[in-house]
This record gives C-alpha cells, sequence and structure tokens, in this order.
C-alpha cells in the first residue's frame, strides 16, 4: 500500500480520545508524538494517533467534517480521506480518494464528508488517500455496529475497547521514505517499541480482559506497507468477519493479515488468570520480538502489572483465506466457471526501472491534473478522452466483472484494495483452486508473490462512478 502503484477503475485508545461520529469535525494537524519513544513531528486527526475510533450504526448518515491545519512543510500540507471499505453507494464524490474524486483540501479549508451507510456494518478505518500522506499518522479505526449482527451471540462484549489496530511507525517522514519502506516498529493502537535511533524503552499496549467473558476484538492492519503474523499466546481466535463482510465461524490461533485488512474474531478468555503475549510477526523492519518488539499485552484483570513469560508456541490452526467463507449470499456472482462473467480482465502487474513506477498492463499510474471525477462531469463520455490515459478502464453497468490479477515479487507480497465495492476472492494465493460457490467476500487482498499465483476476484457494477483499484 505504501507505493504509488495504482490505477483507476471506472465502473458504472482504549485511545487517548473517545469516539466521536456519525457527526464530528476531523481537525487534521501537525503534533509531535513519541509512540515508540522516539519524538517526530507527525500528522494526525484531533491530534492523536491512531485517529479517534468513528463509530455509528447500519443505516447512520455519517457528516464527517475534515479541516486542514496543517503546517509542516516536511510532510504533504494537503490532505483527502478515504474511509476504507465503505462502499459509498450513490456517493462516489464523498471516497475520498484525491484527483480521481476530488481535489485535495488545502491548509486553512476544510470538506464535509456526508454520506450514508445503509446496507454495511463491520469494521472499517479511514487514513489520508494523498500521497503517502498516511504513514506519517492519518489513520484510524471507522466501526459500523449492527444491532441485528447474526453473530452477536457469539460474544459479551464489543466496544472501543476492543478495538485493535496495528501498523508500521517510522522516524523519518514520509516524503524521505517513500519507495524504500523500512518501519522501525510496530504499533499495537499507536504504543510499541523499537531498536532504532537510540530510542528508550516504551510501553507496550495492554489489551485487558475478564476471566469467562468473551470478547468481539476488531483487528485492523493500518499499516502503510507489512503484512503480520498476528498470535495470542495460549488462545485461539474464532474469525467472524473479513473486510465488513460477516463469515462463517472459523477457529485458527494465527492470523495473516495485510495492509488494509480488517478481520473480527471471538477471544475466549478462559485461560488462568495472567499476561500473554500478543505478537505481530512483522514481514518487514525488524522481525521477532526482542525487547518487547512487534509486542503487546493480554491482561487478564486480577493479573499482575507485569510483562507477560509466556514462550513462542507453532501455530497450529494458521488462517488459510480459503478456508474462509461468506456467512450471507455465499456464491460467486457470474457463471462458476473460469472466465464466467461478463467482463473479463488481466491485469498484469510490473515495474518500470526507468521511472521507478508500478505498471499494471505496462502502463504507470500518474495523478492526472483534474479529478476524473471532475472530467467526467466536466463533459468527457468516452475513456480514452479521460487522464491518465491507459489507466482507466470502462466497466458497463449491471454486469459480473472477473479480474485475474498476477502476483509481483518486489517488495511483496502486496494487496490490493478496490473502492466502492466488495468482491468475492474466487481464487487466493498459493495456487488454490477456484471456488465459485462460497469464497471470502472481501474489498482488499493479497495478490502474492509466486509466480503461479494468479488471485482472481469477482464483483458487479452496481455502483457508478470512478473507483481506484491499487495497492
Amino acid at each position: 500500500m505504501f507505493f504509488p502503484a495504482s490505477f483507476v477503475t471506472l465502473a458504472l485508545a482504549a485511545y487517548a480520545q473517545a469516539a466521536i461520529g456519525p457527526k464530528a469535525t476531523l481537525n487534521v494537524v501537525n503534533k509531535v508524538i513519541q509512540p515508540d519513544g522516539f519524538s517526530r513531528s507527525a500528522t494526525l486527526v484531533n491530534g492523536v494517533f491512531p485517529g479517534p475510533l468513528i463509530r455509528g450504526n447500519k443505516g447512520d448518515r455519517f457528516q464527517l467534517n475534515v479541516v486542514d491545519q496543517l503546517n509542516d512543510t516536511t510532510m504533504p500540507l494537503e490532505t483527502t480521506i478515504h474511509w476504507h471499505g465503505i462502499v459509498q453507494k450513490g456517493t462516489n464524490w464523498a471516497d475520498g480518494a484525491a484527483m480521481v474524486t476530488q481535489c485535495p483540501i488545502v491548509p486553512d479549508h476544510s470538506f464535509l464528508y456526508d454520506f450514508t451507510v445503509p446496507q454495511q456494518a463491520g469494521t472499517f478505518w479511514y487514513h489520508s488517500h494523498f500521497s503517502t500522506q498516511y504513514c506519517d499518522g492519518l489513520r484510524g479505526p471507522f466501526v459500523v455496529y449492527d444491532p441485528k449482527d447474526p453473530h452477536k451471540s457469539r460474544y459479551d462484549v464489543d466496544d472501543e475497547s476492543t478495538v485493535l489496530s496495528i501498523g508500521d511507525w517510522y522516524h523519518r517522514p514520509s516524503p524521505q521514505v517513500a519507495g524504500a519502506p523500512d518501519p522501525t516498529s510496530t504499533l499495537f493502537n499507536g504504543l510499541g517499541r523499537t531498536l532504532r535511533d537510540g530510542a528508550p524503552s516504551a510501553p507496550l499496549y495492554v489489551l485487558n480482559v475478564e476471566k469467562g467473558k468473551r470478547y468481539r476484538i476488531r483487528l485492523l492492519n493500518i499499516a502503510c506497507e507489512p503484512f503480520y503474523n498476528f498470535t495470542i499466546h495460549g488462545h485461539t481466535m474464532t474469525v467472524i468477519e473479513a473486510d465488513g463482510e460477516n463469515t462463517q465461524p472459523l477457529e485458527v490461533d494465527m492470523l495473516p493479515i495485510h495492509a488494509g485488512q480488517r478481520y473480527s474474531f471471538v477471544l475466549n478468555a478462559n485461560q488462568p488468570v495472567g499476561n500473554y503475549w500478543i505478537r505481530a510477526n512483522v514481514s518487514l523492519g525488524d522481525p521477532g520480538f526482542t525487547n518487547g518488539i512487534n509486542s503487546a499485552i493480554l491482561r487478564y484483570k486480577g493479573a499482575p502489572i507485569a510483562e507477560p513469560t509466556t514462550q513462542d508456541v507453532l501455530p497450529k490452526k494458521y488462517l488459510d483465506e480459503t478456508d474462509l467463507h461468506a456467512l450471507e449470499n455465499p456464491a460467486a456472482p457470474g457463471k462458476p466457471v473460469p472466465g464466467g462473467a461478463d467482463v473479463n480482465l488481466h491485469l498484469e502487474f510490473g515495474f518500470d526501472f526507468t521511472q521507478l513506477l508500478f505498471t499494471v498492463n505496462g502502463v504507470a499510474f500518474k495523478p492526472p491534473s483534474v479529478p476524473v471525477l471532475l472530467q467526467i462531469l466536466s463533459g468527457a463520455q468516452n475513456p480514452q478522452d479521460l487522464l491518465p490515459q491507459g489507466a482507466i478502464y470502462s466497466l458497463p453497468r449491471g454486469k459480473v466483472v472477473e479480474l485475474t490479477m498476477s502476483s509481483l515479487a518486489i517488495a511483496g507480497p502486496h494487496p490490493m484494495h478496490l473502492h466502492g465495492h466488495a468482491f468475492s476472492v474466487v481464487r487466493s494465493v498459493g495456487n488454490k483452486p477456484a471456488n465459485y460457490k462460497n469464497p471470502v467476500r472481501r474489498d482488499t487482498v493479497s495478490t502474492g508473490v509466486d509466480p503461479s499465483d494468479n488471485v482472481t476476484i469477482r464483483f458487479t457494477t452496481d455502483n457508478p462512478g470512478p473507483w481506484f483499484l491499487h495497492w
């Protein structure tokens, strides 16, 4: 997600600050923080990292006024905010993708994102969608609760204390590390430790539970680049949601989670009272857990205020994406055969070493000077009239689209995120056979690194507008 490799599809804590929403003002400011003990200026919503939890209920109207108060010139001063996973049915203009649906907000100006969420519930997040700005801190959780949640009988607690974000952190401003990410720490809800730059040892995040209760943990990977293998020592996790889509319950003891992905799982606090390590082994930077890096603490009520002494154990139930199945209407759209969609596209990913840009079918995406949506509203009728040329794909309305996507080993595996739609993952990484009967539905999927990987997704073009598909 860190790299600017993208193209447009044209389709018809427990925080330092309490939760906000569905109506709120988000002041985007610069502030010096020390999430891992090292001080640096960051770009934040309302002065906190991660940004405050935005919460509401299914069917709510969200009115989120984003005010740009940035002044640190070592980082971008303009901004937009994307509501990752919210499909924006009928409100494409509020999607927040800079130079696709809107111009960036400039300092001392604001933009009101006004949208409803009539049919969605689950775990989402928000982040800057301007350059690599969200790596400087503009990112946070977004939860839409469902009073009629079909999994409600499975857990006892689901509130602000059970939202858990993990993500990378950098000691340098994003313009200095773009294209060559090397995270200096992993943060859990904004806290973590680093072995870099002489930073002092910092406190770890503590997730508090009470023996005998069941918790719906909403896990979000808000990283710019790495994926994590997430575990909680001594405990299994029953997955019930992937990227805002209910799944059939699946018990695992390790969760691989890529940048932009989210899972809800039920944690049964049924172990002896004590402290247990929460781990997120990282794919980049400093793997392992020396001195508590890449770690947080699960603490039972009544346990001593101390770091865990539990030992690492090999997982026995590693989550395989193909074992996840959509809970409702599980069949993929289209005919249950390869190429059985109305529109079939193959996307070949590459890297242009001359321009140092990623490419899709040989074309590198470069933001146009006028947002794509404004080009359409100004009268452009044909895809070939829209800029950037070669990076826009026109899709007919009301049809099933199948995208097959090649892997790319460079700094991979890369997650692919589609705005405006959830999709059925009919073929996952690992050279798995296609599943048209009951694949998982989500909005962010790994494209893998093995040359044999050819991830295939399907969705229906039922939401008109220009939508981003990108790493």
